[in-house]
């Protein structure tokens, strides 16, 4: 019989998990509350739990399972299955994932960067179609991203390739960034960011809108607030939502000139706008590209939504199977 793969994708608040076919066909899936007290001590542990008490519940054996996946936030070392600083979960030292989870459990285990095992996953199985060059943006509460070019992720030297939230996008008096620098795509594209943009621009729009009176009278309005007033024709959040698919289109555009991928596919919270942010993306990235790239990179929406790390992070493990 063929041997199964484990996904694990593992967040601030939860841990999903997943039971895949080699082919990716989700069979099982859960998920446990990612405990961070103590420093994160628990979560190791509490993974090597729900896998042995999943795989005693389908009375399923370890050697039923080519592998383990599992997409991680923070500093990533593949080879030796640690991560640093990933700090949603406490964990603000080096710690070992790898040798603890195949001895808990039995079964080997690969790690990734978490926003690069989404990459995967949608590259894999969801728009990316399985095209062996794909680029991944996720835009949430940051901007990540992942970049899959000829088959393979790309690290870089010091693992930050495809760190596509960072690409700068406003050169000049642009917001400051979490990671020291000023006016990266993360600043202006995220949930916060795209608030940050209407807040800025608020204070030069004179017209009557819905959305620029709720920022003057001090109201939370959120990213989905602005999409949603935008496609009901609020000339005020158009404006706004026009700004952010120009910064969108920029970066997209270099990528596109850089790396020609088949295709530039978004995800993430923000995306949820859907086809109303993706054409207005594509229409500023037609404008930053040469010619053979307009022609043959295309930009698309994520379609696997929350399952991009589970089945990402299982693809992970592929290499596991013997052929």
């Amino acid at each position: 019989m063929a041997k199964k793969i484990i996904g694990i994708d593992l967040g601030g608040t939860s841990i999903k998990f997943g039971i895949l076919t080699a082919d990716g066909e989700v069979q099982d899936k859960w998920s446990v509350a990612t405990n961070i007290l103590d420093e994160g001590e628990h979560i190791v542990p509490d993974i090597i739990e729900a896998i042995n008490h999943r795989l005693e519940l389908y009375k399923l054996d370890k050697s039923d399972f080519a592998g383990i996946g599992m997409g991680s936030p923070g500093s990533v070392n593949m080879g030796k299955a640690t991560v640093t600083g990933a700090y949603n979960l406490n964990w603000k030292s080096t710690v070992e994932v790898g040798t603890l989870i195949t001895a808990g459990t039995g079964i080997k285990f690969a790690i990734d960067n978490d926003a690069n095992v989404a990459a995967l996953g949608e590259r894999w199985l969801g728009a990316g179609e399985n095209n062996p060059d794909v680029v991944f943006i996720t835009l949430g509460t940051g901007v990540g991203g992942g970049i899959v070019a000829d088959g393979n992720l790309i690290h870089g030297v010091a693992g930050a390739g495809g760190e596509i939230g960072h690409i700068v996008v406003v050169p000049e008096g642009g917001f400051e960034c979490t990671c020291g620098s000023k006016g990266c795509l993360e600043t202006v594209a995220s949930a916060t960011g795209v608030v940050r943009v209407a807040r800025q621009l608020a204070e030069e729009f004179a017209g009557d809108s819905g959305i620029k009176s709720a920022i003057d009278n001090g109201e939370a309005v959120s990213s989905k607030d602005i999409f949603i007033a935008a496609e009901a024709g609020d000339l005020f959040a158009l404006k706004v939502v026009d700004k952010v698919s120009m910064y969108l289109g920029l970066a997209c555009g270099n990528l596109g000139n850089t790396l020609n991928p088949d295709s530039i596919v978004i995800g993430g919270g923000v995306s949820a706008a859907g086809e109303f942010l993706r054409k207005q993306v594509e229409n500023y990235f037609l404008k930053f590209t040469f010619p053979t790239v307009k022609k043959t990179t295309k930009i698309k929406l994520a379609t696997l939504g929350n399952d991009a790390g589970i089945i990402g992070a299982a693809s992970l493990a592929r290499k596991f199977i013997e052929i």
